[in-house]
């Protein structure tokens, strides 16, 4: 049974914010959609898009509990359209470990199931659930459902996602390759699909997910069966403020030469590297460095090419463990309104069957395109990612499973 309009709210708690968007589904109608900053803060900030008119509002807001009670106020009350209740919420969860390979309603294990996986994700997982917990004590009753980064990886093969390292860590410490923005890799992957109009079952693609968090995944048959983001999101690709791959040894040496505390290594690279410590500490936002190169500054241009050069390293990898490649995808910031960083990443990669239409690309920034010669063999995609149209749509589909009782 099909139920029309269904108020779906998506939810993306941070350690002090709450990123959220109200859906009308199946219809996939963005009713309204906002971001509360700074909670906990002096001056909390509520920007929100209501009825196609922008609110502002700035005032201290103590904790999420509260600010998910200003956005529920807003989004019930008499100025919205949406007067009707909310019928489900979806939340972004960073990291589900090995225990999630799909969408979960959230039940009392699964949020002990999220809080379990606190020390793989201490960053995002304790404000996921303090989301969770909010939205239970603000809508009780209310269908939740955790969408998790992490799980669209779960069907890696074991020999992508061991690490070479003693067994007792996998099986004690849960050591091994998580992966990471699975929901925008997963979203993408479809879109691909529908784009070259083949069934997602037969296609083997790359998808690149680069904004200032930056990933990408080897996906065949509609599965991930590689990705570059390891146990932690700082694996892999040069990113805005992380280092991507290093040397294993990094932190010993630099505690040994450089008296650096566990913390302090863990600070630098997370925070001090990646473009911004490339670009001797101009800026980790790449529009900023690309005008910088253009002016002759060459960190900029060594962060650049340095970021290009290990995007290309992992193609060729993936290209290589796929076997067969029919589509290149570009996606979230950098790589849907960048084509700069496009044309740089398929400099003289012929050699992967990628050739790409200069006049094509350069016109196409944040939008929907196939930017690749028409005798091109593999295609080259951008496709705008939407994670909260992703994770509505899970929602959505376990209402739907639950049946008419949980609508």
């Amino acid at each position: 049974m099909i139920h029309p309009g269904l108020r779906v709210l998506v939810l993306n708690s941070g350690s002090s914010s709450i990123k959220f968007e109200l859906f009308r589904m199946p219809e996939e109608e963005v009713e309204s959609s906002g971001l509360l900053e700074r909670i906990g803060e002096p001056e909390s900030r509520l920007k929100c898009r209501l009825d196609d008119k922008d609110e502002l509002i700035e005032r201290r807001v103590h904790d999420h509990s509260e600010g998910l009670g200003i956005i529920l106020d807003l989004l019930s009350g008499p100025a919205s359209t949406g007067s009707r209740p909310i019928d489900a919420i979806g939340h972004r969860v960073v990291h589900g470990g090995e225990g999630f390979a799909e969408p979960a309603i959230v039940t009392k294990e699964v949020e002990e199931a999220i809080e379990d996986n606190f020390a793989l994700a201490p960053l995002h997982n304790p404000p996921n659930l303090m989301g969770i917990r909010a939205a239970r004590e603000r809508l009780p009753g209310v269908l939740q459902v955790a969408v998790f980064d992490t799980a669209f990886h779960q069907t890696m093969p074991p020999h992508a996602y061991r690490y070479a390292l003693p067994e007792e860590l996998y099986l004690e410490h849960q050591v091994r390759r998580y992966g990471f923005h699975g929901t925008s890799h997963r979203y993408v992957a479809k879109r691909a699909a529908e784009m070259l109009r083949r069934p997602l079952e037969d296609i083997s693609i790359v998808s690149c997910h680069l904004g200032n968090g930056c990933s990408m995944a080897a996906i065949k048959g509609g599965l991930s069966i590689d990705t570059s983001m390891g146990l932690t999101p700082l694996e892999g690709l040069v990113m805005g403020t992380r280092s991507g791959d290093v040397d294993p040894s990094l932190p010993a040496f630099l505690s040994r030469t450089a008296q650096m505390s566990p913390k302090e290594v863990d600070v630098l690279l997370n925070k001090k590297s990646g473009l911004l410590g490339l670009s001797g500490g101009l800026s980790n936002d790449m529009r900023v460095l690309l005008e910088s190169e253009a002016a002759g500054d060459e960190k900029a241009r060594l962060a650049i090419d340095t970021y290009c050069h290990r995007i290309r390293k992992y193609l060729g990898a993936y290209a290589a463990v796929l076997g067969r490649l029919d589509a290149l995808v570009f996606t979230a910031g950098v790589g849907e309104r960048s084509p700069a960083i496009r044309a740089r990443v398929l400099e003289e990669l012929s050699i992967l069957g990628l050739h790409l239409n200069d006049a094509r690309n350069q016109r196409v920034v944040g939008i929907e395109a196939d930017i690749a010669s028409e005798d091109s063999p593999v295609r080259i995609l951008v496709v705008p990612t939407n994670e909260e149209l992703m994770i509505a749509r899970d929602t959505y589909e376990l209402v739907l499973a639950r049946g008419p009782s949980a609508a």
